[in-house]
């Protein structure tokens, strides 16, 4: 899919994804070794963007698998068609059991969840485990089989193994700690706020029509928020949407009054909003 860490970093960024050397090398290896990639941080850093940057840039197709606490294994690799299973029953009633169960358990009454789906198929895919910290510890065990041999066995089937690999991308708040099993399977990427300087070039290139000396006070205030104790510091994406915020209230610069006013699109929690509101120094920004 790339020919090196230099290729990586320019077709992310005709995506708008302006990846660092860092994220850029391990995409690279993990495009080359063919090892699905961990990729591990804060929300709102972009991790699941960098998963559909490269779907895009690949020409490939985004197949998600959303995690969360409950999920299993009806939703993440297959599940029967059991109405139509009924159905098919009831149309062979002079049939014996033999001949009928032959049928039931085919390709037609077999419902492809996203882990089957991402490796059948011949098309270029990009598989995306949205979200894995947040399911069971149970799950990751059905992870493994396809994380390492690319395959799915469905027991009235067989073995299904992929003709054509997916690009894997995991994704993880580190909200609990995943298993060495699944970790080993991977390549490890930790993604966190970008410097000073990569957050500028993102916000300008994310909302164009902001003055560069309003981007670089937008950054500077951010950075400021983020070092302070607060539940939840903003995020990447909420640097955007505060530019964005900026620019459609048509500030030219950063006064008291409109960060006050704007705290909420960063901050997301009111003990967050008076603590930075007392204690943020724009002078010193």
């Amino acid at each position: 899919m790339f020919t090196s860490v230099d290729d990586v970093s320019a077709r992310l960024a005709t995506t708008g994804y302006l990846a660092s050397p860092a994220v850029a090398t391990t995409v690279f290896l993990a495009d080359r070794l063919g090892k699905p990639l961990l990729v591990e941080g804060p929300a709102g850093v972009g991790k699941t963007e960098l998963a559909k940057a490269v779907a895009e840039v690949a020409g490939a197709r985004l197949v998600r698998l959303q995690c969360y606490e409950g999920i299993d294994e009806a939703r993440a690799l297959y599940e029967w068609n059991h109405a139509k299973q009924l159905l098919r029953i009831s149309a062979g009633r002079d049939e014996t059991w033999d001949a009928t169960r032959t049928d039931l358990f085919g390709e037609e009454f077999l419902l492809a969840r996203p882990l089957l789906t991402a490796i059948r198929g011949t098309d270029p895919k990009v598989l995306l485990i949205d979200e894995t910290d947040k399911a069971d510890v149970e799950v990751e065990g059905l992870l493994l089989e396809v994380l390492s041999d690319f395959q799915i066995t469905v027991p009235e089937l067989g073995t299904i193994t992929a003709t054509t690999r997916p690009f894997v991308v995991l994704t993880s708040n580190a909200s609990r700690e995943l298993s060495e099993a699944l970790r080993r399977r991977c390549l490890f990427l930790h993604i966190g706020f970008p410097g000073e300087e990569l957050e500028r070039r993102i916000v300008r290139l994310k909302v164009p029509g902001l003055e560069e000396a309003l981007a670089e006070s937008v950054v500077r205030v951010v950075g400021a928020l983020r070092e302070m104790d607060l539940r939840k510091v903003p995020s990447v994406a909420e640097t955007i949407d505060w530019a964005r915020t900026l620019l459609a209230l048509g500030a030219g610069t950063l006064d008291e009054a409109v960060v006050r006013d704007s705290l909420g699109v960063l901050l997301k929690h009111q003990d967050d909003v008076l603590k930075a509101a007392a204690k943020l120094d724009l002078g010193a920004v």
